[in-house]
């Protein structure tokens, strides 16, 4: 007879494994985070730790544990070592009224801290895990001054969930009053993103920055949050907070995940995860950790190559961009139009027919399946702007690429030439004008080669591919064709290197491409 195995599953992996609005952390990432700090802080009985953005407890019971076992020699008694560490070393701000009950839950063993199962008394329900459901602050715009929330969206009765996260709406008062306290570490995984009311209730803006930036205001020792990566190149509202960041010498490490499942399982998030230690005593460049699949690799290199705002978070992509930016030669987002570059929106489908002699055609996409992705037309008078284009040879390229995050991947949609007469909703951009179809065949040409979407792939960090996505990648003499073999032997690149780009780029087929434009 066979023994009988109980399966005791831990409760905060399952929850990590839910599909849901806010992630939740898996233990396994979290220990893997705790193990980039110095172990001395969980044998020392004075460090103050705080989770400004608690879900499930799972940053606090791992400390937890590290601290009941760091903390043996200075405090033998096993129920005064455990008093010791909840009562005056572990603080946490729940994010929903729910999650504070499951953070107590977690760390404490009950729900309320006070209770009969709590394995350390305390007098009140909260403990060290606080909520509060505060109010926004709404200003003329009918948007929170302090996280951007829509008031249409946000501006509850008292009874419901508002989402005004404690940490980031805290009064100058009550911020000095969470300085004082001297944290050595804070850490957590915040919310990432809020509606923001636009785009009929489908727009949001991100949050998570002003986590990270209330967070420095209490000159901790320590700082650890999870982020999307999206702040490395893009995100609504990002662009201070980006070169914040970039310009922090005080970040020690840095590691990146552009398959976001590979660390959150089950869990898409566009653009990957990353998650980042920050010393105040620190101040050199940043060992950047790049997991992709894999591959993995690391170095210790600025945050901001020269010439270029954004972050670049492929190491071995480094030493490519220097060989290109050596010869100091034009870039490709000087030719490519920004959004709307006719002035008409995705909703703008055209006419099936043409009504009129003067009529353009039109390339459009969208929710209409029985259009999308055709060719319609368009009275001259709809267009806004572009008219010095219309009657040019040019190329279309799709704005939005494939949403898929694993490699190797095609980057961009393929792209198809536009003749004189043709114009194109915002699903396009323009890429030109040029002086005949010869040359726009061999532009397309240039686009398709692996070379040239990496060198896209180093500023694209969402599935959006808008103009400055092509800031890096250089002009080349299009009158002639392009292939990946003369460009890797025009910038002298490695093996390696080589190696690299087409372990990261699919090949794209051109094959369907029909006269005068195909999407």
């Amino acid at each position: 007879m066979g023994v009988t195995v109980s399966y005791n599953p831990d409760i905060l992996s399952c929850l990590a494994n839910l599909s849901n609005d806010e992630v939740f952390t898996p233990p396994e990432l979290v220990n893997r985070i705790l193990d980039m700090l110095p172990s001395e802080l969980w044998s020392n009985p004075d460090t103050r730790v705080l989770d400004p953005c608690s879900k499930s407890g799972v940053f606090l019971r791992e400390i937890a544990k590290r601290m009941l076992e760091g903390e043996k020699e200075a405090i033998p008694d096993l129920q005064q070592r455990i008093d010791h560490i909840f009562h005056n070393q572990l603080y946490g701000i729940a994010i929903t009224e729910l999650t504070s009950l499951l953070s107590r839950r977690s760390l404490y063993c009950s729900k309320f801290a006070n209770g009969q199962y709590s394995v350390s008394h305390f007098d009140d329900t909260s403990g060290n895990i606080r909520y509060s459901n505060p109010k926004h602050s709404w200003g003329k715009d009918g948007s929170c001054i302090f996280c951007g929330a829509s008031k249409s969206e946000y501006g509850r009765g008292e009874d419901a969930e508002n989402y005004a996260y404690e940490f980031i709406h805290l009064t100058p008062t009550q911020i000095k009053e969470l300085s004082d306290m001297h944290f050595d570490l804070i850490i957590g995984n915040p919310p990432y993103q809020l509606n923001d009311g636009g785009g009929n209730g489908a727009s949001s803006k991100p949050i998570y920055q002003n986590f990270i930036s209330q967070a420095k205001k209490l000159c901790p020792r320590f700082l650890v949050m999870i982020t999307p990566s999206r702040w490395f190149s893009g995100g609504k509202g990002l662009d201070d907070f980006r070169d914040e960041m970039l310009h922090d010498r005080s970040l020690i490490t840095i590691h990146d995940f552009p398959d976001a499942t590979s660390v959150f399982p089950g869990v898409q998030i566009k653009g990957g995860v990353s998650y980042f230690l920050w010393d105040r005593d620190h101040k050199d460049d940043c060992l950047f950790c790049s997991h992709n699949g894999e591959q993995y690799s690391e170095k210790k290199r600025p945050l901001l190559e020269h010439g270029c705002e954004t972050l670049i978070r492929y190491n071995e992509a480094i030493p490519i961009l220097h060989k290109v930016q050596a010869l100091k030669e034009g870039t490709m987002d000087k030719i490519v139009s920004s959004r709307m570059p006719f002035g008409l929106p995705n909703t703008y489908k055209g006419n099936k027919k043409r009504n009129l002699d003067t009529d353009l055609e039109i390339y459009v996409s969208g929710n209409d399946r029985e259009i999308r992705g055709t060719c319609t037309y368009a009275p001259i008078t709809d267009v806004k702007k572009g008219q010095d284009i219309i009657n040019c040879d040019k190329v279309f390229i799709g704005k939005a690429g494939s949403g898929s995050d694993s490699f190797p991947h095609p980057i961009l949609p393929v792209p198809f030439y536009g003749k004189p007469g043709t114009i194109c909703n915002e699903s396009y951009l323009v890429i030109g004008p040029f002086d005949s179809k010869k040359t726009c065949k061999n532009v397309i040409s240039y686009i398709s080669t692996k070379f040239f979407r990496f060198l896209v792939l180093l500023k694209k960090g969402t599935q959006n591919a808008a103009k400055g996505v092509y800031e890096l990648v250089p002009m080349q003499d299009f009158s002639k064709p392009w292939t990946d073999e003369e460009l890797y032997k025009k910038y002298d690149l490695t093996d390696d290197e080589i190696a690299f780009i087409e372990s990261m780029i699919r090949p794209m087929d051109l094959s369907n491409d029909k006269e005068g434009g195909s999407v």
